[in-house]
């Protein structure tokens, strides 16, 4: 979901390219609608659009921190997390998350079509009607929700709900106006661990919170990663993002300010969970390296200080990216495993 911090209320759009041109970065155009021109790939079939429509790898994600909630929702309550409930939870999260990413692509067709990684999304390419798009998703985000109140409780059906109204409603729509959607969308981004703790235990708690600071923090970095990698595509479509500020050594010392002040919270943060003892020590060492590891990507990322403008320094941003999305689970997994100081083998 987010999926993507606080800095100055800036933003820069490229200016429109030659009809039939290139873009700057060699990024090949339409003569007649300005679309970019992605190469050809194998056929699409309707099972592929929709993969790519719900967000098939994102919705995985979700899936997974918020069956982790649940994992230790449970065991906090004193019952086993593997029951039947625990895939209705699941499931119904799923289907309003997949929902969701429909309704953000279905707002974000336009400006997808002027960046290559979304040009060939389904909305954006033509091949999956506003109207199918739009049906798809309201249907999903507000019968999965229904679902999950009636299957959980009406706490979880509701934070759910509210986390596809904030992604979809107040993130996307700001993401053309100011930098500060990282920010704001950084919340329903965090929220799946809360909502599985709360399918699990009924009621908002200091231990579920602790899980949606986490991933909270998390993402800083990893979006920023995500955004310098592909600044000139989001500037090209509009999107406000720091990597994208006018100023390129300016956007990159506050795109590394934040992603470094991020990466050195993490650290305690990550710790809050074994602080209320859901966890035991061996977790704490677990997380106090892990955190070291994200740090010192993320001080590495630190490196495109000396040239911004170079185009090898997006590799320091894709070596943080690759060590953010293994950084997370495998803390949750640990997390799991050490749960109430018991480590499971």
């Amino acid at each position: 979901m987010a999926q993507t911090p606080a800095s100055p209320v800036i933003g820069w759009i490229l200016p429109p390219s030659r009809a039939g041109g290139v873009y700057p970065y060699g990024v090949a155009t339409s003569a007649t609608t300005g679309q970019i021109v992605v190469p050809a790939k194998a056929p699409h079939s309707l099972l592929t659009d929709y993969a790519t429509l719900f967000k098939v790898r994102i919705s995985t994600m979700v899936i997974i921190t918020a069956g982790a909630g649940f994992y230790l929702g449970c065991l906090r309550s004193g019952i086993s997390p593997f029951q039947l409930d625990g895939i209705k939870a699941l499931i119904g999260i799923a289907v309003v998350t997949c929902g969701s990413s429909a309704l953000n692509q279905a707002l974000e067709r336009k400006t997808d079509r002027l960046m290559r990684r979304t040009a060939d999304r389904p909305m954006a390419a033509g091949r999956i009607s506003l109207t199918h798009g739009l049906l798809l998703g309201f249907a999903a985000t507000f019968l999965g929700a229904l679902y999950l109140a009636s299957v959980t409780n009406i706490i979880t059906g509701t934070l759910t709900l509210l986390t596809a109204a904030g992604y979809v409603a107040i993130y996307t729509p700001l993401k053309q106006f100011t930098t500060l959607n990282t920010f704001i969308g950084a919340f329903p981004g965090a929220l799946p661990p809360l909502i599985g703790w709360t399918a699990a235990r009924g009621m908002i708690e200091w231990p579920g919170v602790a899980l949606f600071a986490i991933l909270f923090v998390w993402q800083f970095p990893h979006f920023m990663a995500i955004g310098w990698m592909y600044r000139e595509d989001y500037a090209r479509a509009g999107i406000r993002l720091t990597p994208t500020l006018p100023n390129t050594r300016y956007a990159a010392q506050s795109t590394v300010i934040q992603a470094l002040f991020y990466a050195v919270l993490m650290i305690p943060v990550s710790l809050w969970p074994t602080a209320l003892h859901i966890t035991g020590n061996i977790y704490a060492v677990a997380a106090v390296v892990l955190g070291l590891g994200y740090l010192w990507y993320t001080i590495r990322f630190a490196r495109i200080l000396r040239d911004p403008e170079a185009t090898g320094s997006s590799i320091y941003a894709r070596h943080l990216l690759r060590f953010s999305v293994i950084y997370l689970p495998l803390l949750l997994a640990v997390m799991m495993l050490d749960a109430n100081g018991r480590l499971l083998f």
